[in-house]
C-alpha cells in the first residue's frame, strides 16, 4: 500500500502540481482533496486488494494539493516575510505527517485498518470544505496549454542553475531522511529495544521538533542567511548519525540523533524552498514540481537502498549509507559556495528565462 501511494504521489507532484500556475487554486486545490476523501472512503470499503490499491493510489494521487498550498502561501506573502510563511506552512504539514503516523496507529489498533482510512477521508473531506471558505480569491489566471505547462518545467531544470543545485542538495537530504526513518523500525524491534508496534510509532513525535523548527528556519531565510544555514543544517544532519551510531545501545543518543537529524533536514528544504521560489514567481508551482519530483526521487533512492544496506551490514550499514547522503550534500554545497566566489553562476540565480504565460 505504501509503494501505491508513494507512486501516485510522484504521478500527482509531475502532473498536478504545474496546474498551481495556471488555475485558480482556490477551487483547485479543493477539487482534489474531495477526490482524495473519496478515494480514501473507497479504500475503507474496499471488497479485494486490487480495489483498495486503485483507492491508495487516487488518494496519493491527490495527497499533492498540500504542494500547491506551499507556493501559493508564497505568492501571498512579500519578500520579507516569505521565508517565514513558508515555513509556518510546512510546520503545519509535516506535524501532521508526524501525528498522522502516530494516530493511525493507534487507531488501527483500537478498531482496525479500515477505520483508518475512515477517519482519514472525513478529515480530508472537512479540510475541502474549510479550505473552500478561506483560501483568499485570486485574480484571472494567465492560460497555457498543458502540453507546454509540463515542458517548460524541464526548461526550468535546464536552464535555473539554482533549481538544478537545490534540488540535487533536497534530494541527497530526503535520502538521508528516509534512511533514518525506514531503518528506525528494524532496530526498535530487535535487541536491545523489542518494542512493539504502538511504541515504535510514538517515535515519530520525536520529528516533531524539525516541523516546529521551520518556521524559525525561514525567519533566518528572511534574513538572506539560505546558504549559510544550508550549510550549518547539513553539517548538523551529519553529525546526527554519529548519535544514531551510538543509538545502537543508547536510547538518549537515539533520540537525540533523530531530533537533530529531523532538525538539519527540515531546515535544508525550508532554504531551498526559499530560493526556488525567488527564481520566477509566476512559475512557482513548476518550480515546485521541479523541486519536489527530484526530492522525492532522492527520498525513494534513500529508502530502497536502505532495506540493502541492513540486510548486508545491520545498522552500522544504514550509518554508513546515512553518511554517504549526508556527506553528498554537505560536500555539494561546500563546492557551489567555492564556485560561487569565484564568480561561476552555479548558486544565485539565472537570468528569469520563462515568459509567464499568457
Amino acid at each position: 500500500m505504501i509503494t501505491a501511494a508513494q507512486i501516485g504521489y510522484g504521478i500527482g507532484l509531475a502532473l498536478i502540481v504545474p496546474l498551481g500556475d495556471i488555475l485558480i487554486r482556490r477551487r483547485l486545490v479543493p477539487f482534489i482533496l474531495v477526490i482524495a476523501a473519496a478515494a480514501l472512503l473507497a479504500a475503507s470499503a474496499a471488497p479485494n486488494v486490487t480495489v483498495l490499491i486503485v483507492a491508495v493510489t487516487v488518494a496519493g494521487l491527490c495527497s499533492v494539493a498540500a504542494q500547491i498550498l506551499v507556493p501559493f502561501a508564497a505568492s501571498l506573502a512579500n519578500d520579507q516575510q516569505r521565508g517565514r510563511v513558508v515555513g509556518t506552512v510546512m510546520s503545519g504539514l509535516l506535524l501532521g505527517i508526524l501525528l498522522a503516523r502516530t494516530f493511525s496507529g493507534l487507531i488501527a489498533e483500537a478498531a482496525g485498518w479500515r477505520a483508518v482510512y475512515v477517519v482519514a477521508g472525513g478529515v480530508v473531506l472537512s479540510l475541502a470544505g474549510i479550505l473552500h471558505l478561506r483560501l483568499p480569491g485570486e485574480h484571472r489566471r494567465p492560460s497555457m496549454v498543458y502540453s507546454e505547462l509540463l515542458g517548460s518545467v524541464v526548461h526550468l531544470m535546464r536552464s535555473e542553475p539554482v533549481l538544478r543545485l537545490r534540488s540535487a542538495i533536497g534530494g541527497l537530504a530526503f535520502a538521508t531522511f528516509n534512511v533514518i526513518w525506514t531503518s528506525l523500525a528494524f532496530l526498535l524491534v530487535s535487541a536491545p529495544y523489542h518494542y512493539g508496534q504502538a511504541v515504535i510509532g510514538l517515535f515519530g513525535l520525536l520529528g516533531a521538533a524539525g516541523a516546529l523548527a521551520a518556521s524559525f528556519s525561514g525567519r533566518l531565510a528572511d534574513r538572506g542567511l539560505e546558504r549559510w544555514v544550508t550549510g550549518g543544517s547539513l553539517v548538523v544532519t551529519l553529525g546526527s548519525m554519529a548519535l544514531l551510531a551510538v543509538g545502537a545501545h543508547q536510547l538518549w543518543a537515539l533520540m537525540a540523533g533523530i531530533v537533530l537529524g529531523d532538525l538539519g533536514i527540515q531546515a535544508v528544504h525550508i532554504q531551498n524552498q526559499q530560493l526556488i521560489f525567488a527564481i520566477e514567481p509566476s512559475a512557482r508551482s513548476r518550480l515546485n514540481t521541479g523541486y519536489m519530483v527530484t526530492y522525492f526521487i532522492g527520498g525513494a533512492v534513500g529508502s530502497a537502498t536502505t532495506g540493502l544496506a541492513y540486510a548486508a551490514r545491520g545498522w552500522s550499514g544504514v550509518i554508513a549509507l546515512g553518511l554517504f547522503y549526508s556527506g553528498a550534500g554537505l560536500a555539494l554545497w561546500a563546492v557551489s559556495e567555492v564556485v560561487r566566489r569565484r564568480g561561476e553562476p552555479v548558486a544565485r540565480p539565472a537570468p528569469v528565462t520563462v515568459r509567464p504565460p499568457s
